[in-house]
């Protein structure tokens, strides 16, 4: 229950110590404020990791050519190495693992896109239907490329809604058909990618139309692919087993790093949440060792405090008060000074984050640094169990005073 008496106590005791209760609170609201700050500070890093990874699919091995630079089987090095459709389908055929895949094959030449009297300039991607997974590409309206279109060389394409934006000013796409130099492609299809805007000024068409249709040399770029919930472990034996197939088929050693680049983004993705998880711990170390300090502070003030009160506690005692009415009345102080305190530097640390957050220029390394709801509680929980510990060992000299003994002292 409230106890009026008590509370008037409390606050009588801090007026009459205005200036120390003040140094004590200060330095509990400097650890809180500290470990806010260092908290969104963390999150703000462990966003912007996680913006890099935005536009790519973090389960995802991306495949490209190279040159060989070691010697195999009687083949000189210096050899370049780039994909072909059958090299494709041996590792959608020969990988285990493998869940979603597709190639991309670059027209040569630069090719102009209009519709009615709109030009533009744009890449042109060809791609296989499973592409939309690698990208995180989001339909917006119709559909992507699929299968039927691979199979039956549609000209069809999806394009970005920049590209919607700047060929039809306004109007829907879907049906109408745009000319890739002069060969009409039906639109079946807008997206939205996470990644830059540039993202958004992409054209896709079937891989294997753009084959047919633009001249060339019909290599393809790269080859990626998805390996589902596979852990760290799995995907490196699947990146291996790819190098593996494509060593056998294009007949260069499995141990040449240049002749085939593999980029693992689920081993990329792991080291980064494992830095990340390392900084969080650092930052909790660090936070929570200021706090203490403040603690210390403010134990060693209530322990002052108790002492100053000796002969009043002795008197408490000699009337009849209980070891517990002693001690929760320390233990109150205690709890209150450090909960008002470091409610502020809560405070002031939330609104500093936010405020850095409003005003932080663009980028894409550190984004929006901020605090969440979970982490407001746990600091809220510190709180109240660093007035607790604060108060406890001085509670407890002020619960185990004899009353002869406090009557007694000078």
């Amino acid at each position: 229950m409230f106890d009026l008496d008590k509370w008037q106590e409390i606050l009588d005791t801090i007026r009459a110590n205005k200036l120390r209760t003040l140094l004590t609170g200060f330095s509990v609201a400097w650890g809180i404020f500290m470990l806010i700050i260092l908290l969104g500070s963390g999150n703000g890093l462990a966003n912007g990791i996680e913006y890099q990874f935005r536009d790519d699919a973090v389960n995802s091995i991306w495949v490209f050519g190279g040159q060989t630079s070691l010697p195999h089987r009687g083949l000189a090095p210096g050899r370049q190495i780039r994909f072909k459709a059958g090299d494709f389908a041996a590792v959608r055929d020969g990988v285990d693992g493998v869940e979603h895949i597709t190639a991309r094959y670059y027209p040569q030449g630069s090719l102009t896109v209009s519709y009615g009297s709109e030009y533009g300039t744009y890449d042109i991607r060809s791609v296989h239907p499973d592409h939309q997974y690698l990208e995180k590409t989001i339909v917006k309206n119709g559909r992507f490329l699929n299968e039927v279109d691979q199979e039956q060389f549609r000209k069809v394409a999806a394009i970005g809604q920049k590209v919607e934006q700047g060929l039809f000013k306004g109007r829907s796409s879907i049906g109408e058909y745009i000319n890739i130099n002069g060969i009409p492609f039906k639109v079946v299809g807008t997206f939205e990618d996470a990644g830059s805007e540039s993202e958004n000024e992409k054209i896709y068409l079937p891989i294997s139309t753009s084959e047919r249709i633009f001249a060339g040399d019909k290599r393809y770029r790269n080859i990626m692919f998805t390996v589902g919930d596979a852990g760290l472990v799995e995907s490196q034996g699947i990146a291996q087993d790819t190098r593996a197939v494509l060593a056998q088929r294009m007949r260069f050693s499995e141990d040449d790093e240049r002749a085939v680049f593999v980029r693992n983004n689920v081993e990329e993705f792991q080291r980064f949440v494992s830095l990340m998880a390392g900084i969080r711990v650092f930052i909790w170390v660090i936070g929570i060792g200021t706090i203490l300090a403040g603690v210390v502070g403010v134990s060693n003030i209530m322990m002052i405090v108790v002492q100053e009160r000796t002969r009043e506690i002795g008197v408490r005692k000699a009337l009849g008060a209980t070891p517990w009415s002693i001690v929760s009345l320390v233990l109150q102080e205690s709890i209150f000074i450090t909960a008002i305190a470091g409610y502020f530097g809560l405070v002031l640390g939330v609104f500093l984050l936010e405020l850095v957050s409003e005003n932080l220029p663009a980028s894409d390394f550190f984004v929006n640094p901020n605090v969440n709801l979970q982490l407001a509680i746990v600091a809220t929980v510190l709180l109240v169990t660093a007035g607790a510990i604060a108060g406890f060992f001085p509670a407890r000299k002020a619960a185990g005073i004899r009353p002869v003994e406090a009557l007694r002292d000078e």
